[in-house]
């Protein structure tokens, strides 16, 4: 782990969002300066507040915690069950994202997950 590395992901994965660090700070219930802090390696998060990060930005903790440089970890296997479940879904979000776009497959997770949840609603 290189503790080193644990304030630039956070400030990477919250700038990649264009969140700031006012917003981040209410996701998490902690004051703007302690964001900063979190970012400049003057402070940790809590246990909590590190999977707040994870869950938030869909990554692993092996990645903010710098053991690796893949966003989804060593061990990560999220793979979305609405897909397998409603073609028909599948093929909008499919037709929402430009495959040439980086952002593209991060983008229809997240989509994907959203109308999962929505779904699960009804």
């Amino acid at each position: 782990m290189s503790a080193k590395m644990i304030g630039p992901r956070l400030k990477e994965l919250r700038q990649s969002m264009k969140l700031s660090q006012w917003k981040m700070a209410e996701l998490l219930c902690v004051s703007q300066s302690s964001i900063d802090r979190y970012e400049r390696n003057t402070a940790r998060p809590t246990a909590e507040n590190f999977l707040v990060y994870a869950d938030y930005f869909d990554v692993s903790l092996d990645y903010i915690f710098g053991r690796c440089d893949d966003p989804q970890g060593k061990l990560y296997e999220y793979r979305p069950h609405v897909e397998e479940s409603n073609p028909d879904l599948k093929l909008f979000v499919d037709m929402c994202f430009d495959p040439a776009s980086p952002m593209s497959e991060r983008l229809k997770a997240v989509l994907t997950k959203m109308l999962e949840e929505t779904e699960k609603e009804k």
